[in-house]
């Protein structure tokens, strides 16, 4: 027996005495890197599993087969017959790349725990407007998974017009649509938008539209953080109007990034949510969402709670603003009725991991060691530099309603100081299809993979077929789980016995290899 097949497990060895691997006569020799071997195979073409075996060569799928061909030559079979086998993960919504921007190389090893193998950075319309050279920085320094890239709204606005709040000049306007355009040539997936964020907040609708038809184009995706998550300002029902608006007018696919229903003036309407997504869809039009599954969102004490006009300008400038004896009083209200949405001063737990004695504290708390009001301890932190925060503005029936939508993918919306970064598959996996049983596993998967693939057009991903870029996952439906909480938000999840990015083992035997197989997937126009 040769030395490749001395390493092979005992299935291996009967496969082979029966003549399907290699020393049989009769038919031409193939080879593969890998032999997955399984009872519990998800294709991502469906919601139920095959038994048979993967095979993997060179980066790519070679075959997907009930059992292993006649005369085949491999260097290692992984028997997976205890295992789920399934697409590697795609999280269509991080802020990953924030640990890509580093200079040095970045395993990404919050994700690849997940059994995440691709991430999609420049959400909420944030990210560099030089979306060429931020993947060739990328793929220069190295990372952990794959990667692709929005073009975000916000740094386009901010290039030709800072965070100033007014409206475009035709001029302006321009300039904004060149940038995009630039953008989606080099390979962006779409344009993204953070509509209630500064500067996003300040453009109207017909701006985005005109830069989301420059997106459509190129065959893009318009992905929003929506204007409006809860009753801020022209509130939910009518800021998921807006991107049902812009997808008729642009003429483009749309996606509402982080779908909730935040805040308890607002829950209870992700019934009208998904009525409106449905009549979108009857007319023709494309719309999905993605969703994490947890009850608190992440921010920031000022992205809860300033009003969005007292941050215009740069950092001084809103600062001067809430220092100010005749705007403060009015900054105060609007920061209080914005505080009730939240749901108090004991929702809002600061949990970033730079904020020294105030981590694993809420508002309240802090307000009273401080001896002052939560909003006046509010403020007391936004001038010393601000803080992360998870705030607990969700109810569980509106997480389950939109769960359960086969047009909602899962994502993270990862950020510092929460568990999502760590946590969010395996959690949505144990809340919906262990303990609530919800979904079904392959409804899990196939939301987690296949589907995302197929909602931003990634060429040869997200499925398990011939030809098909080699991003798998194996875990251990009893023991993948996450292990992140809100005061433990850094801990990698388990239950991953094995992950291939790209063909390559980024996840042997439940242990990271550190292998930066990562690619940069540029969308081709």
């Amino acid at each position: 027996m040769s030395n490749e097949f001395s390493r092979l497990s005992p299935l291996m060895g009967a496969l082979l005495a029966a003549g399907l691997l290699a020393g049989c006569s009769g038919s031409p020799e193939q080879s593969a890197d890998y032999l997955i071997s399984s009872q519990q195979i998800y294709t991502g073409n469906g919601t139920q599993p095959m038994a048979g075996v993967i095979l993997v060569k060179d980066g790519k799928i070679v075959d997907v087969l009930p059992e292993a061909p006649k005369n085949l030559r491999v260097a290692k079979h992984i028997d997976a017959n205890n295992l789920v086998v399934a697409p590697g993960f795609i999280d269509p919504h991080t802020h990953a790349c924030n640990d890509f921007d580093k200079g040095q190389p970045n395993l990404n090893a919050n994700y690849l725990t997940q059994g995440v193998t691709t991430v999609f950075c420049g959400n909420d319309g944030g990210g560099d407007v030089e979306v060429g050279a931020t993947f060739d920085l990328y793929e220069k320094q190295g990372i952990g998974s794959n990667v692709a890239l929005y073009v975000g709204h916000g740094a386009v606005r901010s290039e030709v017009m800072g965070r100033e709040n007014r409206k475009a000049s035709a001029a302006e306007l321009e300039q904004m649509k060149a940038l995009v355009e630039k953008a989606m040539h080099e390979g962006a997936l779409g344009l993204s938008t953070g509509l209630y964020y500064v500067p996003g907040n300040y453009a109207d609708t017909a701006e985005v539209v005109a830069l989301a038809k420059v997106a459509a184009q190129f065959g893009g995706v318009y992905d929003s953080h929506i204007r409006d998550e809860s009753s801020y300002h022209i509130g939910l029902i009518a800021a998921v109007q807006e991107v049902l608006d812009i997808a008729r007018d642009a003429e483009i696919p749309v996606h509402l990034a982080h779908l909730k229903a935040l805040g308890v003036d607002v829950w209870g309407e992700s019934q009208t949510i998904i009525k409106m997504v449905d009549d979108a869809h009857a007319k023709g039009l494309h719309v999905t969402a993605d969703q994490y599954p947890w009850k608190a969102s992440g921010t920031s004490v000022a992205g809860a709670l300033m009003p969005r006009w007292a941050l215009a300008g740069t950092e001084e400038e809103y600062h001067a603003r809430l220092k100010d004896p005749a705007q403060l009083p009015g900054i105060k209200v609007e920061m209080q009725d914005n505080l009730r949405r939240r749901g108090g001063a004991d929702s809002l737990l600061i949990s970033d991991p730079t904020s020294g004695e105030l981590r694993g504290k809420t508002l309240a708390q802090v307000a009273t060691e401080r001896g002052v009001d939560p909003i006046d301890a509010a403020l007391q932190i936004i001038l010393a530099g601000n803080a992360r925060v998870a705030s607990f503005n969700m109810s569980e029936q509106d997480i389950e309603a939109l769960v359960q939508q086969d047009w909602v993918v899962t994502s993270s919306d990862g950020s510092p100081g929460h568990p999502r970064k760590y946590a969010s598959f395996p959690k949505k996996y144990q809340d919906f299809v262990q303990n609530k049983p919800l979904l079904t596993l392959g409804e899990f998967v196939l939301r987690s993979s296949s589907k995302t693939a197929d909602i931003f057009g990634l060429d040869n991903r997200g499925k398990l077929q011939a030809g098909y870029a080699a991003d798998l996952v194996l875990f251990d439906a009893n023991k993948y789980a996450p292990r992140a909480d809100y005061m433990h938000p850094e801990v990698l999840s388990e239950g991953v016995q094995w992950l291939f990015v790209n063909g390559v083992a980024a996840i042997e035997e439940g242990k990271l290899t550190g292998e930066l197989a990562g690619q940069a997937l540029r969308k081709k126009p």
